[in-house]
């Protein structure tokens, strides 16, 4: 079945970034244009045309018309500038389905988010922002101000019993050929002692993969006591962490995805660690593609 699935499903080397034409988003278009050139993707910048959006056309006096024009001007500075290819869509919806929608469409291998903070996303996406995030078909990058540099050096991976790491092991070793990456294993301390506790089995699967494609890693255990998610934020920025690479959790009660407080705290972190939000669905094609790069 996964072979089938593989030969039914192909991805089309799209980096799709949604934007306002606010800074906040301009963030995310430089970003995303810096990692489509180094990927040779195409760069898709989307605007939805929302109420938002035709409550300030109106102010403006001008019809929708004037989005294309923008859009048109980022196309043309960003190919030239760059060197890479530039798509731009305006389509009429709102926010927190229209983006997923493209997204799937296009057939995009991840989306780029930018924010100043969480008060700077639920500003520009409104109070379904997170909901982007979690039900998005694709990984989603929400980074900040940092800039892109030369790729994703330097990569967090947080273990603990309450996060499926095992699920996004496959996506680390995806990003970590492709950039040539250092992964840095932070795992939780668990009160079992035992060689065969949870947790000690998660991370010697996780090191036995990396090990087997030999990729370098190491592991660092957080102290006993104290906030989980603090001293992660704290590692990260102590070793110049490129990026922080989540799952979401699936919540059976509602469709899509919950985002947690601990998601919220590592999308939003001081340190403007991009962070990587990946939701647990099957990787089919979509993976394999990416991986042949590598």
């Amino acid at each position: 079945m996964a072979t089938k699935k593989l030969k039914e499903t192909k991805y089309d080397n799209i980096i799709l970034i949604p934007t306002d034409f606010s800074e906040v988003c301009g963030n995310a278009v430089i970003h995303g244009i810096h990692l489509a050139r180094f990927l040779k993707y195409k760069a898709v910048i989307l605007h939805v045309i929302n109420n938002e959006t035709k409550s300030a056309l109106k102010k403006k006096k001008v019809g929708t018309d004037y989005v294309e024009k923008r859009l048109k001007e980022y196309k043309a500075y960003y190919e030239k500038k760059y060197d890479v290819i530039v798509d731009t869509i305006a389509e009429e919806g709102s926010i927190f389905s229209t983006i997923n929608e493209v997204a799937s469409r296009l057939k995009a291998n991840m989306m780029i988010l930018g924010t100043h903070g969480k008060k700077g996303l639920q500003h520009v996406f409104g109070s379904y922002a997170l909901r982007v995030v979690s039900e998005s078909p694709v990984p989603v990058i929400v980074v900040q101000k940092r800039s892109f540099k030369q790729g994703y050096q330097n990569i967090v991976l947080p273990v603990s019993n309450d996060l499926e790491s095992r699920q996004a092991v496959q996506w680390v070793k995806m990003i970590a050929k492709l950039f040539k990456s250092k992964i840095h294993i932070f795992q939780a301390v668990e009160a079992d002692k035992g060689l065969n506790s949870r947790l000690k089995i998660i991370a010697r699967q996780i090191t036995d993969a990396f090990n087997e494609e030999n990729i370098n890693h190491e592991i660092t255990y957080a102290e006993p006591k104290g906030d989980f998610a603090k001293q992660l934020l704290s590692y990260a920025a102590v070793n110049h962490a490129d990026m922080i690479m989540i799952m979401t959790r699936p919540n059976i009660d509602v469709p899509g995805f919950s985002m947690s407080a601990w998601d919220e705290k590592l999308m939003f972190n001081e340190a403007q660690i991009p962070v990587m939000c990946i939701n647990p669905i099957e990787l089919g094609y979509y993976y394999y593609e990416w991986i042949q790069l590598a």
